[in-house]
């Protein structure tokens, strides 16, 4: 018989592992980020620190392929790892607050995110599609970020128009095969953790319909 969860009903568990947060000191904070610097009281009574931590928008990643079952991927530099990445469509859910995170996912503040993954697939790309489906809610870094991110397919996609990218945006579309993402991420070239991590759930609901 295996351990368990342990988790209760407001999610912190029953083990008493939930740390307290006992100071924090924002050292960056307007309305692109909230980076924090925070002291926290330990399960057994230690108060330790800094542990470090930020708040951003929550954001879509579309795993979206066409009538030819082609994959279309955007090419674009991260400055991150200073790199230019093959990845999904993406981006961040609009507020209506005039902030870029906090407090409030509820519709009165932000905009759906199934809206907000038809936009972002149509301005990156400039395809379109009625064949959607929702995957998966995911926080994006739990160890050091507070914002999710929410998985979706589109399937059958069509071409409507050219790109309507941000002033920041710099991405060229990219069409591949199932092989070559699967290679891509092999070899180390398909770099977004969460982005791999929605291809491997859309092929394994690809696999489930199709042994059902």
């Amino acid at each position: 018989m295996g351990a368990g969860t342990g988790y209760g009903k407001d999610g912190q568990g029953e083990e008493g592992l939930a740390w307290k947060e006992a100071s924090t000191e924002h050292i960056v904070q307007d309305q692109w980020i909230d980076f924090r610097r925070s002291t926290y009281r330990f399960p057994d009574g230690r108060l330790l620190g800094p542990f470090y931590s930020y708040s951003r928008k929550d954001y879509v990643v579309i795993v979206a392929s066409d009538e030819q079952g082609d994959y279309l991927c955007v090419r674009q530099f991260r400055q991150g790892i200073k790199e230019v990445t093959t990845e999904f469509p993406a981006g961040g859910i609009e507020r209506t607050d005039g902030r870029e995170y906090g407090e409030g996912r509820g519709q009165s503040v932000s905009e759906d995110a199934w809206r907000a993954a038809r936009r972002e697939l149509s301005e990156e790309t400039g395809y379109e599609s009625d064949d959607w489906e929702y995957l998966i809610t995911v926080p994006s870094n739990a160890t050091i970020a507070d914002n999710y991110a929410h998985i979706f397919t589109a399937r059958n996609c069509r071409k409507r128009g050219g790109q309507n990218l941000d002033e920041t945006e710099f991405l060229h579309v990219r069409k591949y095969s199932a092989a070559e993402i699967e290679k891509m991420i092999e070899e180390g070239g398909f770099q977004q953790a969460i982005h791999i991590m929605a291809w491997l759930l859309s092929r394994k609901k690809q696999w489930t319909e199709g042994h059902s």
